[in-house]
């Protein structure tokens, strides 16, 4: 799957599908539905996704809270949360996690879609790396990059979604496909936010 892959946790199945929907819509891609933390712990060990929006209430004793940790320490991919939740205790307990986005409910779609391009920036951003040629990267790859696959995977880099950058290149979001298709298999990934971390690793 080349779009970008999202896992939604969330304990409410409506509110639930209704994002899955909306995302579907615009050029990202449902990894996942879960609705409790073991089936997400279980989600991201076998079918990791490029960004997490997580519920913090889930109805169990761990929370959302407990899960963005795992996922901060162990998985290392963006996470945003959406909740209801917005005192002063569970704000200063989200911020421990270093979330991306905290979205509070009833959202709007707008939001929803703002908060995720946002976090997906400014996390592939912080993942320092340092100077980056094409050479570089190609010298530490068996089968090396074109001109524009390696183009294509900096605007990975920077959280585009296959619509803008089929608009950015002037190419269709099939050709896109093709492209990142062709970028995970030389570099040996599966998602985005593996893509980039082993950007990362050949700089």
């Amino acid at each position: 799957m080349s779009e970008i892959r999202v896992l939604i946790v969330e304990d409410e199945p409506l509110i639930a599908e209704d994002i899955a929907d909306y995302l579907g819509s615009i050029d990202y891609s449902v990894s996942a539905i879960v609705h409790s933390i073991d089936a997400a712990l279980l989600q991201l060990e076998s079918n990791c996704p490029d960004i997490a929006i997580l519920d913090i209430n889930l109805g169990e004793e761990k929370d959302g809270i407990y899960l963005a940790e795992v996922i901060k320490e162990k998985y290392k991919i963006p996470f945003v949360f959406l909740t209801s939740y917005a005192d002063k205790t569970t704000l200063d307990r989200a911020k421990h996690t270093r979330p991306m986005g905290y979205i509070v409910k009833p959202f709007d779609e707008r939001d929803l879609l703002s908060t995720l391009e946002i976090a997906l920036f400014n996390f592939f951003q912080i993942q320092s790396i340092g100077t980056i040629t094409l050479e570089s990267v190609n010298k530490k790859i068996y089968s090396p990059l074109t001109n524009k696959e390696f183009e294509i995977l900096l605007d990975l880099r920077n959280g585009k979604t296959n619509k803008q950058m089929a608009e950015t290149h002037f190419i269709s979001i099939n050709t896109i496909k093709t492209h990142i298709k062709n970028i995970y298999e030389k570099l040996e990934v599966h998602t985005r936010s593996q893509a980039v971390a082993k950007l990362r690793e050949l700089t």
